[in-house]
């Protein structure tokens, strides 16, 4: 079996030493070496456990013939733009059932025409995650409210739209969803 585990621990920016803390039970960064590298058999369990402790899906960490990784072709920090030193793929996100997409018509604020943003729904036990971020809100009569959640009560939102500047105050919805992906086409 080909895994992807140390591309995945990479694109996490976790060391051998990292991952082996949060596997659980814990292990050492040696094992976890000897697994990225082919040198130990990667059991179901041990990339169950791999697969939580980088907070992934375990078959984000095998290698399938009809799934392409996206390839590495730069790392950009401070000094610039560089050419990885080692070759490097990244998992393209997976969709599942609580991800929705809004795409941009025409630019507003921060965000072009083209771009897509995908959204995961979360219930209100979980608006908390949201404060402060981008949040599509579901409005009556099948129609929506995009912006900044700016407040959260236990029976109010407090919403700034994105390019108006008027907040918008309004019961607490069924879900909402948080913005958590740009995808935009150049």
């Amino acid at each position: 079996m080909i895994t992807a585990i140390r591309e995945v621990r990479r694109a996490r920016r976790l060391t051998l030493e990292e991952v082996a803390a949060r596997c659980v039970p814990p292990t050492t960064a040696q094992t976890i070496g000897r697994l990225e590298t082919g040198t130990r058999t990667v059991s179901v369990g041990w990339l169950n456990r791999i697969a939580l402790a980088l907070e992934v899906e375990a078959a984000d960490l095998v290698r399938l013939p009809d799934r392409a990784d996206i390839v590495v072709a730069a790392i950009m920090d401070a000094a610039g733009v560089t050419a990885p030193r080692r070759q490097a793929s990244v998992v393209p996100p997976r969709p599942d059932g609580d991800l929705v997409a809004v795409v941009v018509d025409q630019a507003m604020g921060d965000y072009r025409s083209g771009d897509t943003l995908w959204c995961r729904r979360l219930a209100p036990p979980a608006f908390a995650q949201a404060l402060g971020r981008d949040v599509l809100v579901p409005m009556p009569a099948g129609s929506f409210l995009f912006g900044r959640l700016l407040g959260l009560d236990p029976d109010r939102l407090t919403v700034l739209p994105i390019g108006t500047g008027a907040l918008h105050v309004l019961a607490v919805t069924p879900w909402l969803a948080v913005a958590e992906q740009l995808v935009r086409k150049l």
